[in-house]
């Protein structure tokens, strides 16, 4: 049988999606324990998520930003009886991977690890979490490495422009518009980023996610060490008095040396729970989410401006916003602008044509189900529903309510959250 090259191959569309059973239990102390099952490789991932990103230093250091980053990325710099090498060497010991992460919101100790180690890897586990010493010296290696990456960043376009655009959004001291600064990272005090880890971290309650080749005797080992940890049972005060920003002028920040602009063009949006979010997010993917979107073709393909442009929803536990972001020659930025406001013209008054529409869902649903590949992939996927509070068929039904959108809903989606007014403008370069 001889292969027509000319016909592409037949393909079945994806309409929906199976994932395996989340087990939830609970420790001796309180702490919720979620079990993602997937015996694929005898390795797993423990993951202790504290509310201890930086929202939270509005409450414990509000003068003071940059605790958050700082207490969470130091918890493997010394222990009460390990120094940094030596918690470095012992999980080198046992084949584990450590990472440490602070975001907007939340902050992790994730740890990875073969399953007959477990055992091993715990007992550091839990010492990392209950008896860091926060060293002088190891803060001020962690400071010199972040201040030289943030002077490095900041003469970059894009970083700055992100930056930038975050604070128009938000505001400067919003915990969603607050980015790390050279001058604050410098003068902050180590007292500091210890009261933020006695205040947001320490004896606080946390979320603990396994993922992998895990059973009933994995939960009971981890009990046996986070589940006798002391935990309090206060809760956290709301975060209260965060003004958002009114100003609705562009932001053009200048360099004359710079042969390029970045530009960033959004607005504040919605979080995932929003009844419009699957109608926002087919129609934020049919302009600029994909390589085949519209801004591609027209600012890429046709018009030669970008390697580059895109646009995204990021959504985070109380807020989220909506970005078109890319980098062109500085003698083609309003063009590229005026592009940009075309293109979301054409989506509020002519329907997108079927075979398009089906295109970007057919991609969208293969996105999806390609992020759940291993067992560590589709506990990320979990995590929307375990930490942000999402209905328990969120991921179920992902590729459905992604399906069920239509042209018609794509215009008016488009005419509700994509008025050109709305959207907030920074340039970094010239205009």
């Amino acid at each position: 049988m001889t292969l027509d090259r000319t016909q592409a191959p037949p393909f079945q569309a994806i309409q929906d999606v199976r994932l395996p059973d989340i087990q939830k239990h609970t420790l001796d102390n309180g702490l919720p324990l979620y079990l993602i099952s997937v015996d694929q490789q005898p390795i797993l991932r423990i993951e202790c998520v504290f509310d201890a990103g930086t929202w939270y230093e509005q409450i414990f250091t509000p003068d003071q930003p940059g605790t958050a980053f700082f207490a969470m990325k130091m918890l493997a710099d010394g222990t009460k009886t390990r120094s940094s090498a030596q918690i470095s060497e012992y999980f080198d010991r046992y084949g584990a991977f450590l990472e440490l992460n602070s975001g907007p919101d939340r902050a992790s100790v994730v740890v990875y690890c073969l399953t007959k180690f477990l055992p091993n890897v715990l007992t550091l586990l839990r010492e990392l979490i209950t008896e860091p010493v926060f060293p002088q010296k190891e803060l001020e290696d962690l400071r010199n490495i972040t201040l030289q990456g943030l002077r490095i960043n900041y003469e970059k376009n894009a970083y700055l422009a992100s930056v930038l655009f975050r604070e128009k959004l938000f505001g400067p001291t919003h915990p969603y518009g607050r980015s790390q600064r050279p001058d604050v990272v410098a003068q902050l005090p180590r007292e500091a980023v210890v009261r933020f880890y006695e205040q947001a971290i320490h004896h606080r309650p946390f979320r603990i996610i396994v993922a992998g080749a895990a059973t009933e005797n994995e939960v009971l080992l981890i009990n046996r060490e986070l589940g006798q940890l002391p935990i309090r049972s206060e809760a956290l005060s709301p975060v209260s008095g965060l003004a958002l920003p009114d100003d609705e002028l562009p932001v053009l920040s200048e360099k004359a040396d710079s042969i390029q602009s970045s530009i960033r063009l959004g607005r504040r949006l919605f979080t995932r729970a929003h009844p419009d979010f699957f109608k926002m997010l087919v129609t934020n993917e049919i302009l600029g989410g994909y390589f085949g979107s519209r801004l591609m073709k027209n600012i890429r393909e046709e018009k030669g401006f970008t390697y580059g442009v895109s646009s995204n929803m990021p959504s985070f536990r109380h807020e989220g916003y909506f970005l078109i972001g890319t980098d062109v020659n500085k003698e083609n930025t309003q063009q590229t602008l005026d592009e940009i406001h075309k293109e979301i013209r054409i989506l509020q008054n002519n329907p997108v044509p079927t075979d398009e529409l089906e295109i970007v869902k057919n991609y969208m649903a293969g996105e999806f189900v390609g992020s759940l590949n291993t067992p560590f992939e589709i506990a990320d996927r979990y995590k929307v529903i375990l930490l942000d509070g999402m209905p328990a068929d969120f991921l179920t039904a992902y590729i459905q309510r992604i399906r069920a959108v239509t042209p018609e809903e794509i215009m008016e989606t488009a005419n509700r959250y994509l008025t050109v007014e709305q959207l907030r403008e920074v340039v970094v370069g010239s205009k």
